[in-house]
């Protein structure tokens, strides 16, 4: 019972820590525990609703009590399902040496660039949201909402800048 299996529900760095200097893997960012709790209170407010509505039309319709166990025993299975698809802390953002992943978020046109095709990094406000935006060579954006993601904003920013000034060749004289 050491640790977690190989595998499965592999570790994700910190993010209010900027990554060292040679990070010896990708640097991933999840998404924000605020947003991931609004996501599972809004689903099982749901799985609620249809348990309770089909509760419902059985009385009145007088269907047999094994509908309302199927709807139940399918209610909890739902909720289950729901709890480790949103619960669990899975990455949104990924950095690497070469490049950098979204995935789940929908304000992303580029889902994914090598740091040789971004052209600058950005902040600015898409829709009313604070976000960092990474401008592609080719006119494509790729729009991180702060908001959504975990951690300090200016640990991300450092974050991506770092990446990129390492994908550019460049080196900060500190």
């Amino acid at each position: 019972m050491g640790g977690p299996l190989r595998g499965c529900n592999r570790p994700v760095p910190d993010p209010d820590s900027p990554p060292s200097a040679t990070p010896a893997g990708p640097v991933d960012f999840a998404l924000a525990p605020a947003l991931r709790l609004r996501l599972l209170g809004s689903g099982l407010v749901a799985i609620g609703l249809v348990v309770a509505l089909g509760v419902l039309v059985t009385w009145v319709t007088d269907l047999p009590t094994a509908f309302v166990s199927g709807l139940i025993v399918l209610g909890a299975i739902g909720a289950v399902a729901l709890g480790l698809l949103v619960g669990v802390r899975h990455w949104v953002l990924r950095l690497d040496d070469t490049g950098y992943r979204v995935r789940v978020l929908r304000t992303a046109e580029a889902r994914s660039a090598r740091w040789t095709d971004v052209l600058d990094l950005q902040t600015g406000t898409v829709s009313g949201t604070s976000c960092l935006v990474l401008r592609l060579r080719d006119g494509r954006t790729t729009a991180l909402p702060v908001d959504a993601i975990e951690g300090d904003p200016v640990a991300l920013t450092e974050a991506l800048t770092t990446h990129l000034d390492r994908g550019h060749g460049y080196r900060r004289l500190r």
